[in-house]
C-alpha cells in the first residue's frame, strides 16, 4: 500500500496540461481576443449611449494595443457577424451570469468558433465555449432554417449586414517626401495610382494595411480619404500666407495645410480639449510641419480684432458633426445603431442635428468676421441639409454684407450641393455609395481690397431684410431660432464680447450659446 501511494502521482498528471507552455501562435491570439473585448465594450457602449470614445480604428490603433492587426480584425469580423452571434448564444441558452459579465470576451470567441479559427483557442472562456460548440453549431442551424438560408452568406445578406469597400487613399507628406519617390516605394508591395484631381494623394487597393509601414511611421506619406484631402487644396493658402485652422485635431489637414504651402508662412492649429491638443502636437511634429502653432484654445474665443490676428488670410473650419458620411471609413455601418438607423443615416436625432448645427453656424460667422481674411473654407463629413446647405444659407447675409461670396471648389467635381440654397452650385459634396463617404465644403472668398460698408450707412429697413433671409429661409431651423430668440436687443455672439464692429447687425445675429456648453 506504501508503494502505490509514493508511485501513484495522479494529481501532478492532471494538472500538467495547465502548466503547459503556450505557443507563441496561442499566446498571441490569447491576448489579441482580450485586446478586441477590451475595443469592443467601448465601441458597443458608445454606440448605445451615441457617445463614442473614438472609431473603431481610433480605438485599435492605440498605443495601448499591442497586437493591432489581430485585434482589429478580430473587432471588424466580430461586429459582423455580431447580430447572428447574438441570435446563436440566444438560442443556445450557455451563458449563465460569470460569462454575461464578459459578453464581449464572449462574442468573440464565438465568432472564432463558429466563423474563424478555433484551433488556438486556449483560456478558460474559450474552453467553456468550446465544450459547448455542438450548442452553438446547433442554434445556428436553426437560424438557418428558420430564415430558410443555405449558405451563411444568404444568412447575412438577409441580416443586411453590408460589405464595404473602399479604396486605401495615401497623401504623400511633401515636407518630407516627393511623389515619385513615394509611389516607388509603395510600389515595391502594392498597386499605386496617382489620384486624378488631388495632388499628392496615391490610391491603393482597399483593405491595403499600411499601419506598420515605414513612410506612415515617419510621417513621409499620411492615411487620408480622398474627400478629407479635397479640404486643404480648396482653401489654398500660399507660401508665406497666416491661417488658422479653428477646429485642428487630429491634425491630417492642418499638416496638409502645411505642405500647401511649402512650410512657409504661420498656421495656428486651435483645440480646445486637452487630449485631442496632444494628438495634434504629435501629427504636426511627425509630419515636420513647423510652421504649425498649436493653440490650446476655443477658436469662439479668439478675438478677430485682436492685433494677434490681422495678418490672418485664410480660415480652415472643419468643426464637430455628425460624422455621418464617413460611416466606411470608420467602419460605423458595422455597428448595431447603424442597422437601426433612418434612410438619412442619423436615425431621426434631429435635437442633435439642431445643436450642432447652432454651433456651426456660430463658428462660420465669427471665421468671416476676421477682417483680414480672404478665403475660408467650410467643411463636414456629414451627409445632413441641416448641417451643410442649411448652414451656409443662414450665413450668406452676413457673408455677403462682409464682401465674401462662394466660389467653386475643384470645377470639375460632377457632384454639387442640394439646390436649397441660392449658389448651390458651387457647393461641393462627396456621395457616401458612390464615393465611399459623404463630404461636403463650401469655400467663400473676397477681395483683399475691399472694406465692408460702414454699418451706420446700412438702413434699418435692410437690416430686417437681411434678418429674414437669414433666418426665415430654413424652416427647419425656424422652431429652432424663435425658441431662443430674446426680447431683449443687447447681443452676445460667439465670445464672451458683444458685437462693436457692427453692432445693427445683432438684431438678427443672436444664437443662444448655453445650450451648446
Amino acid at each position: 500500500m506504501v508503494y502505490k501511494k509514493v508511485m501513484d502521482p495522479v494529481k501532478p498528471a492532471a494538472k500538467e496540461p495547465k502548466s503547459r507552455r503556450l505557443t507563441n501562435i496561442e499566446r498571441s491570439s490569447y491576448f489579441a481576443r482580450r485586446e478586441a473585448a477590451k475595443v469592443l465594450k467601448s465601441v458597443l457602449q458608445g454606440d448605445a449611449n451615441r457617445r463614442a470614445v473614438g472609431s473603431i480604428k481610433t480605438l485599435v490603433y492605440s498605443p495601448s494595443i499591442r497586437n493591432k492587426k489581430a485585434t482589429f480584425a478580430l473587432v471588424c469580423q466580430t461586429l459582423k457577424y455580431l447580430p447572428i452571434i447574438k441570435d446563436v448564444l440566444e438560442i443556445a441558452n450557455v451563458l449563465n451570469s460569470k460569462w454575461k459579465r464578459q459578453v464581449e470576451l464572449m462574442y468573440i470567441i464565438t465568432y472564432d468558433i463558429l466563423f474563424g479559427q478555433d484551433s488556438s483557442l486556449t483560456g478558460d472562456p474559450e474552453k467553456y465555449l468550446i465544450l459547448r460548440k455542438s450548442q452553438l453549431q446547433s442554434a445556428l442551424a436553426k437560424i438557418l432554417l428558420k430564415k430558410g438560408a443555405k449558405r451563411i452568406e444568404d444568412l447575412m445578406s438577409q441580416y443586411k449586414i453590408p460589405d464595404v469597400k473602399k479604396p486605401r487613399y495615401v497623401r504623400v507628406n511633401t515636407l518630407k517626401l516627393d511623389v515619385e519617390t513615394a509611389v516607388s516605394e509603395l510600389s515595391k508591395d502594392n498597386m499605386v495610382e496617382k489620384d486624378d484631381m488631388i495632388p499628392d494623394l496615391l490610391v491603393l487597393p482597399p483593405a491595403t494595411d499600411l499601419h506598420n509601414h515605414p513612410l506612415v511611421t515617419n510621417g513621409s506619406v499620411f492615411m487620408q480619404g480622398k474627400a478629407s484631402s479635397m479640404v486643404a487644396v480648396a482653401l489654398g493658402p500660399k507660401p508665406g500666407w497666416e491661417v488658422i485652422d479653428a477646429c485642428a485635431a487630429p491634425g491630417n489637414k492642418t499638416v496638409h495645410l502645411a505642405a500647401v504651402m511649402k512650410g512657409e508662412g504661420k498656421i495656428i492649429a486651435c483645440e480646445l480639449n486637452k487630449d485631442r491638443v496632444k494628438r495634434l502636437e504629435h501629427t504636426t511634429n511627425l509630419a515636420g510641419a513647423t510652421n504649425v502653432e498649436v493653440l490650446h484654445e476655443n477658436f469662439l474665443n479668439l478675438n478677430p480684432e485682436d492685433e494677434l490676428y490681422s495678418k490672418v488670410r485664410a480660415i480652415l473650419l472643419d468643426p464637430s458633426c455628425s460624422g455621418s458620411g464617413t460611416v466606411a471609413d470608420r467602419l460605423d455601418y458595422l455597428l448595431p445603431s447603424h442597422s437601426h438607423t433612418s434612410s438619412d443615416g442619423d436615425g431621426g436625432d434631429v435635437g442633435r442635428l439642431l445643436k450642432l448645427a447652432a454651433f456651426q453656424e456660430k463658428a462660420l460667422i465669427h471665421a468671416l468676421s476676421f477682417p483680414g481674411v480672404e478665403r475660408v473654407v467650410y467643411s463636414t463629413c456629414s451627409i445632413h441639409q441641416i448641417e451643410n446647405e442649411d448652414v451656409i444659407k443662414s450665413v450668406l447675409p452676413f457673408a455677403a454684407f462682409l464682401g465674401f461670396h462662394l466660389a467653386t471648389p475643384f470645377p470639375q467635381w460632377a457632384r454639387r450641393g442640394l439646390p436649397v440654397v441660392e449658389g448651390s452650385q458651387h457647393l461641393l459634396r462627396t456621395d457616401p455609395v458612390e464615393d465611399k463617404e459623404g463630404f461636403f465644403i463650401a469655400l467663400f472668398t473676397r477681395n483683399a481690397t475691399r472694406s465692408p460698408e460702414s454699418p451706420q450707412k446700412v438702413e434699418r429697413g435692410s437690416l430686417e431684410n437681411l434678418k429674414q433671409e437669414a433666418v426665415g429661409k430654413c424652416d427647419c431651423h425656424k422652431k429652432f431660432l424663435r425658441a431662443r430668440i430674446p426680447k431683449t436687443l443687447v447681443v452676445w455672439i460667439l465670445s464672451p464680447a458683444p458685437i462693436l464692429l457692427y453692432p445693427p447687425l445683432s438684431l438678427f445675429l443672436h444664437i443662444d450659446i448655453t445650450d451648446l456648453r
